[in-house]
């Protein structure tokens, strides 16, 4: 069974539609560099004919190290957000941290996001699912696959269904993630939009001791096998110049490589979803 559409705008996702794209640089570094982001992958997923999302966060309280740089904050990062939103015309998905925060995200975002470390927190999740707005969550690398019923279910209770589960991987062992494909399959059963994060899924949490590391040549190799398995959207942190990004450089995507990577996975989108029409 398909599942449900999810519908932000013009933009839909679920219900055996085409694959979406969700992708954007992993902190808002400053408005000019979100702009030149936002406008290029746009520009981008068009060519190739695939719906796309922009998302960038205001502030990463997640950071390894106190010392991190995590953002221009709540208030300078939204009007950001909105600016990109107005100039290059694309919805918005940011991560929220904090209950406090909901009531002014949900000015700007289309999508809001539930961080996977904050994802079991009951009194977080009613509060993001209060707003109204989209919830996309991302699986916590501590929870089975099925254990995102349960989270549905809070979601559910506020009576927002408009909802989008994300896997980002698995811990396997220390400073390592794997990804399980069969996730993906799991949750899709839960009746809504499943989203596979192939950026966030190649971190090496806390691999380089002061901050993450990843493994971003593997990019193209699990995007490709989460598109196979029929995901409805696909989620990658993009970067201008990844070896220099402010945050989660080594699994992000080389901007340039963007394009052809989108390439190969419609190819791949349309014949799965072709062959589960027939």
């Amino acid at each position: 069974m398909a599942p449900k559409i999810i519908t932000a705008g013009k933009f839909q996702i679920g219900g055996g539609l085409p694959l979406a794209v969700i992708a954007g640089p992993c902190v808002i570094e400053k408005k000019e560099s979100a702009l030149r982001h936002a406008s290029a992958l746009k520009e981008k997923a068009d060519r190739v004919g695939i719906p796309y999302v922009f998302k960038s966060s205001y502030d990463k309280a997640n950071r390894s190290s106190v010392s991190s740089f995590r953002g221009p904050g709540l208030e300078k990062g939204l009007e950001i957000l909105a600016e990109v939103k107005t100039k290059v015309g694309v919805p918005i998905l940011t991560d929220v941290h904090e209950i406090d925060q909901v009531a002014r995200v949900k000015e700007v975002a289309d999508i809001l996001q539930i961080p996977a470390f904050l994802c079991r927190q009951t009194d977080f999740v009613l509060a993001v699912a209060s707003s109204g707005k989209i919830v996309n969550v991302k699986k916590g690398q501590f929870l089975a696959p099925w254990d995102m019923g349960n989270i549905v279910e809070k979601i559910r209770s506020t009576g927002n269904d408009q909802i989008l589960l994300t896997e980002r991987g698995a811990s396997f062992g220390y400073n390592n993630l794997v990804s399980d494909m069969r996730a993906l399959v799991v949750m899709r059963e839960l009746g809504y939009p499943v989203v596979f994060d192939a950026t966030h899924s190649l971190q090496l949490p806390g691999g380089l001791g002061h901050a993450s590391g990843g493994e971003r040549k593997y990019i193209p190799a699990l995007a490709r096998a989460g598109v196979a398995a029929g995901v409805d959207a696909l989620f990658m942190e993009v970067h201008e110049d990844p070896d220099h990004a402010k945050s989660d450089g080594p699994n992000s995507l080389d901007l340039k490589d963007f394009e052809s990577l989108l390439r190969i996975i419609k190819q791949l989108d349309d014949l799965v979803k072709d062959g589960s029409q027939r």
